[in-house]
């Protein structure tokens, strides 16, 4: 066991005793290297590892230089990770991506040294007064546009503020910010929950939970457990989505602080202590005086900006739920509507790549799981899908269900694409099915031509895979660009 068990338990801000504490950073990421550096700068004795040694002149590589420099010491190969070194550390403090069944970190469980994920360990990197409150958002599907919705939201109310976690600038990073913020918006995925144990968030939304991640987590009843656990400690509202009960009995499962509120979103009407839909306009009926007889307009649909048609629903709920969580920190619905007014969705999130030969040509290549997948699809009519990838042993056969009255046809690429073929000819026999089994530079080229050939005047063609993107391209991004690339090449432009 550690020579120093308990000590850990004193490390609850930025100005405690970190000097000589003895950490083992595992990872060296971008996460791995904020917490190292952060570490290094209060005085701890800091040793980082990853299983890859990094190539000479990549980011990793000029990472593990500075910290070198800086005074870590710094362990590269299998080796590396294999377990603990003779002198058991302090404090192990993982990167999120690292599963609870690394040697490295079983190794550390059984000998009762402290495990932190970097989002633990920037809570507590907090200064001791006057720290910035933190605004929480988990979920299967919809994380990263709903902080940065309400990033938006937050600075359209005259505060400093920024989104950080899962996608983005590292947390800690925001927390070491030299020019302190007065409130920071934070994407947690499951793995970062699992990890982390004190934090106590201003308010807190899980937005979904569907099969996803089972692998490293387990089971999905684990990987719920870890959703869940955005909302422990929540001061002031724990927003939950009406649509999907699940979430609301991780709220009720939850020790929340004295006085918290439970607040749920929904596409519908909403009722007392919810944000809602009433026509075309997003209303708050839980962050009002009267809110048994009334409601606040926070804004239309039309400030979505999502140009022809409605918005899509699950930005909707998106939105409502960034809403609330703004709406528990103080900020105004004027600010609420001129956020939203202002906010401009990330690539490959439902991006409206054009209209070519009487077509509409959608790029949501980040929807890469089947519950993602299906928020999509729902958003159209008159959809000639293309899908594929790489499942992780997703079930699909849900979600081709729902999707099959919409659909003109299919095109399917990617290595699992026969799983997604064998359940359209299970719940979609009459929708006409291409696939394409290249997998070269040319190979979005002819998935762009059979969904050409398969639409009809005032189709969408949507680029929903409902799986990951690394059998054949580096990440979404990359494959979305590959099928922006070959819709222009259609018209000559590219």
């Amino acid at each position: 066991m550690s020579a120093q068990p308990a000590r850990t338990t004193t490390l609850t801000h930025r100005d405690a005793d970190w000097a000589s504490l003895r950490v083992l950073v595992a990872g060296l990421g971008l996460s791995g290297f904020a917490a190292a550096d952060a570490l290094l700068e209060r005085g701890a004795l800091v040793t980082i590892v990853d299983a890859v040694a990094p190539a000479a002149g990549t980011p990793m590589a000029e990472r593990a230089h500075l910290l070198d420099l800086l005074g870590a010491s710094v362990h590269h190969g299998p080796e590396a990770v294999a377990g603990l070194p003779a002198a058991a550390p302090d404090l192990v403090v993982t990167s999120p991506g690292w599963r609870p069944d690394q040697p490295l970190l079983a190794a550390a469980a059984r000998a009762g040294v402290p495990v932190w994920g970097e989002v633990e360990l920037a809570w507590r990197m907090r200064p001791r007064e006057g720290a910035a409150p933190w605004l929480t958002v988990t979920g299967t599907n919809g994380k990263t546009t709903t902080v940065r919705m309400l990033a938006a939201m937050l600075q359209a109310a005259g505060l400093r503020a920024c989104s950080a976690g899962n996608v983005g600038t590292p947390v800690l990073e925001a927390v070491m910010d030299p020019q302190p913020y007065d409130v920071i918006a934070v994407e947690l995925s499951s793995f970062q929950l699992h990890w982390s144990h004190s934090l106590a968030p201003r308010a807190s939304a899980c937005l979904n939970v569907a099969p996803d991640h089972v692998d490293w987590h387990g089971s999905f009843e684990e990987y719920a457990r870890a959703k869940g656990r955005v909302y422990e400690n929540t001061e002031v509202a724990c927003v939950y989505n009406v649509e999907d009960e699940r979430t609301r009995r991780l709220v009720e499962q939850a020790e929340v602080q004295e006085g918290c509120r439970a607040v749920g979103f929904t596409l519908g009407v909403p009722g007392p202590s919810e944000l809602g839909v009433v026509d075309d306009v997003l209303a708050d009926r839980a962050f009002v005086a009267e809110r048994a007889t009334t409601a606040a307009e926070l804004a239309s649909l039309e400030d979505l900006g999502q140009g022809p048609g409605a918005p899509p629903p699950h930005l909707v709920a998106n939105a409502l739920a960034a809403a609330a969580l703004a709406r528990a920190h103080g900020v105004p619905a004027a600010a609420v509507r001129a956020g939203l007014r202002g906010f401009v969705p990330d690539p490959h999130r439902i991006a409206e790549v054009g209209v070519v030969r009487g077509l509409r040509w959608v790029d949501d290549s980040k929807a890469t799981n089947p519950h993602a997948a299906r928020a999509s699809l729902a958003a159209f009519e008159g959809v000639v899908w293309v899908a594929g990838g790489l499942l992780k042993g997703a079930e699909v056969d849900e979600l081709v269900a729902a999707a099959a009255p919409r659909l003109r046809g299919v095109v399917l690429l990617g290595r699992d694409r026969s799983a997604i073929s064998e359940a359209l000819a299970r719940h979609a026999p009459d929708v006409p099915v291409r696939e394409v089994a290249r997998t070269d530079t040319g190979a979005m080229d002819a998935v762009v031509e059979h969904a050409l050939a398969l639409g009809r005047e005032g189709d969408v063609v949507l680029l929903a895979p409902a799986a990951a993107s690394m059998d054949m391209f580096t990440d979404y991004g990359a494959r979305g660009d590959a099928f922006t690339a070959a819709v222009r090449r259609l018209t000559g432009g590219g």
